[in-house]
């Protein structure tokens, strides 16, 4: 593997759901110790790297967040078995038959959501839908065994779905759990590697934040902290190519990075919107335009954050988000690179002013 494919492995294996982000926040301040100036931690675990450029200002954010779906144990029943509460979007019927990490003090614990063999199952019961609630995570129960004791495990508990980074046959395809968001973790810190040796009239805050999944909480206290002029978000695009709508649509792995015109929680910066167009237009780097009209990003709190600040996401398409397992290509990841960091090369002092004027 090159050094994108274990950086991406690393990233994607770590136990990270939301509210228990800490092992993917240590990978990510490791990384920005020899790529930014300085690190900053908010009070709720969110974490911006420092990088200035040839000038202090524009303060430009680029935030992605480190928090996965998950689960956490809600409930220990008398007979050893774990019922759990769903830590971010979950569709139940994905959850059933899956094998599951429980975290404890004393290691991770394997098990599987526990589902009826279908012989057992009546016609009517299985066109329905089985609520999370009423699912159960068997770590191989039995009578007169003490999982408590034996194990570790305590109510609150963080739980995780067991899955592995995979290159496919197709070696430009890449599946895992997580990529939303662990991928445009990635993202942020490839283009501070990029920054490196690239000249930029602005100082760059590398940042990733906390339980974006629940609530895009952590992102309110990153943008207060790093009190950025611009963002730009990163986070995952939903790819639709697969049937039944198939390969033709725009959202569709390979088409390049999206670029969101709207969520349920931010409509972009118009003029910004149309400098990441052109500036993708110009360097001839492939994109898309893409909405989200259920659901939002980080871009939500940061757009808010004191008198304002323009925003724009931009990301990768993946299929498959918030299951165990998602689909990135390569070439997707490395234009999303290529474009953030031209974006960031023009978002000098001047330009991220004409943002807010008429």
């Amino acid at each position: 593997m090159d050094k994108t494919e274990l950086l991406l492995q690393e990233l994607t294996e770590a136990n990270g759901v939301s509210g228990y982000e800490g092992e993917v926040r240590q990978i990510i301040a490791h990384e920005m110790q020899s790529l930014t100036d300085t690190i900053e931690y908010d009070k709720m675990g969110s974490i911006i790297g420092v990088k200035t450029g040839s000038a202090e200002s524009p303060r430009v954010m680029i935030i992605s967040h480190m928090d996965e779906i998950g689960f956490m144990v809600k409930e220990i029943t008398s007979d050893g078995y774990i019922k759990f509460l769903p830590l971010g979007g979950w569709w139940g019927h994905l959850a059933m038959g899956q094998r599951m990490r429980i975290i404890t003090a004393k290691g991770p614990v394997l098990g599987v959501v526990g589902s009826q063999p279908p012989h057992m199952v009546p016609m009517e019961d299985r066109k329905k839908v089985i609520e999370i609630k009423d699912m159960y995570i068997d770590v191989g129960a039995q009578k007169k065994y003490d999982i408590k004791k034996k194990l570790g495990i305590k109510v609150g508990d963080p739980i995780v779905p067991d899955s592995k980074f995979t290159i496919m046959g197709n070696p430009k395809m890449y599946m895992s759990k997580a990529f939303d968001n662990r991928v445009s973790c990635a993202i942020v810190l490839d283009v501070l590697r990029k920054l490196q040796r690239i000249k930029h009239a602005n100082t760059v805050l590398g940042s990733a934040s906390v339980q974006e999944e629940v609530g895009l909480r952590g992102a309110q206290t990153a943008a207060y902290l790093g009190n950025p002029d611009v963002c730009i978000i990163v986070d995952t695009g939903i790819a639709r190519d697969m049937p039944p709508e198939g390969m033709d649509r725009d959202e569709r792995l390979g088409a390049g990075p999206a670029v969101l015109i709207y969520d349920a929680v931010m409509i972009p910066n118009l003029k910004l919107r149309d400098l990441v167009i052109e500036t993708a237009e110009s360097k001839k780097i492939p994109y898309h335009l893409a909405y989200m009209e259920r659901g939002g990003t980080d871009g939500g709190p940061v757009h808010k954050t004191r008198a304002g600040v323009p925003s724009i996401v931009v990301g990768p398409p993946v299929r498959y988000i918030h299951t165990h397992n998602s689909i990135l290509n390569r070439t997707d990841y490395d234009n999303t690179i290529k474009l953030l960091v031209e974006i960031v090369k023009k978002l000098n002092d001047r330009t991220v002013k004409s943002f807010t004027k008429d």
